[in-house]
């Protein structure tokens, strides 16, 4: 059985251990800062400085299917909520084929051209460029995910898990068209708040566990602060161009970067590029709960995880459809 799950699922990690990064302090004053006249001091009293730096990495996933991994590999297992980022490339007849998931979430967000999507309940919609869907696996989904179209499709998905209370819901989804994200821009910064707040503008999506996802350009010469929970983990992955994340003589990091963010209140951002910065903040409150994962599976124990592989053997407990289903 573990066999067949691999098959149909072999760009996913098998099981993996919790990793939590360790909370430490690293104030902006232990820095030797110089500031020019022109830049501004970051307006919290525990700005969040970068902890850890990880270069994603070009691989081969799903079904000829190309992904830079940031989360879900050696360097970054996961950082608690989130499990995975994906980074992808998909172009025809290239994709993601039938496939199941139990016991977390699902953010699909469409850089450049559209992706399919079905599943065994019925569901099945295209989302393109600026759009996203949130799907809540829960107890059980089997679904699809294939480029639309004849060109190449790139976005990125984030997996965030589910609390132990949660992690046998119904499946729902929540999709949201370009038009309808919330948008907000200042000073050359424009920010689109797929979850969570900014610029005083609030998302209407419903994170179940609370989490920000914040879409941030930033004109060349500018710069942005946003305040983050301080009980959120958080990180930053870089989409395109350059820029100092935490303090503002921080030497300038590249696209394709995930940058784990420690403790405080909240980032700034410099671009002293020519050209701007993309990337997006993402931050979530922790579970501190075990994480015990097998491909496409996230539960709390091993025992857990031996009944959701007889589940989707036997087609019961939320993957009845399993055993009839295939995507069109």
């Amino acid at each position: 059985m573990r066999a067949i799950i691999h098959k149909l699922c072999p760009f996913l990690n098998t099981k993996t251990p919790t990793i939590r990064i360790n909370s430490f302090r690293v104030s902006a004053s232990t820095r030797n800062i110089t500031m020019s006249e022109s830049d501004q001091a970051p307006p919290f009293d525990n700005p969040r400085l970068v902890v850890k730096k990880v270069q994603a990495k070009l691989q081969q996933e799903g079904d000829g299917a190309v992904v830079r991994r940031g989360i879900g590999r050696t360097d970054l297992k996961n950082l608690d909520p989130f499990l995975m980022l994906d980074d992808f490339s998909v172009t025809p007849p290239a994709g993601f084929p039938d496939h199941p998931h139990r016991g977390f979430e699902t953010v699909t967000y469409m850089l450049e051209g559209g992706i399919t999507h079905q599943d065994f309940a019925g569901h099945k919609g295209t989302i393109g460029p600026g759009d996203v869907q949130w799907m809540t696996a829960g107890r059980g989904i089997i679904h699809s995910e294939m480029p639309a179209g004849g060109e190449t499709s790139k976005g990125l998905q984030l997996w965030i898990n589910l609390s132990s209370k949660d992690k046998m819901i119904e499946p729902r989804y929540q999709e949201l068209l370009r038009g309808d994200i919330e948008r907000a821009e200042k000073d050359g910064v424009e920010v689109r708040i797929i979850a969570g707040e900014s610029m005083g503008v609030q998302s209407p999506v419903y994170t179940r566990t609370p989490a920000m996802f914040l879409d941030f350009t930033l004109k060349p010469r500018a710069q942005m602060h946003q305040s983050i929970p301080e009980s959120w983990n958080s990180f930053v992955y870089i989409i395109e161009g350059e820029g100092a994340f935490g303090i503002p003589n921080s030497s300038p990091v590249a696209a394709h970067h995930v940058l784990v963010l420690g403790p405080g209140d909240g980032l700034s951002v410099w671009n002293r590029s020519s050209k701007a910065l993309r990337f997006v903040l993402i931050a979530g409150q922790p579970l501190n709960e075990p994480v015990v994962q097998y491909g496409p599976f996230v539960m709390n124990t091993q025992a857990e995880i031996d009944r959701t592989i007889e589940d989707y053997h036997y087609s019961k407990n939320g993957f009845e459809m399993a055993k009839y289903w295939r995507s069109q």
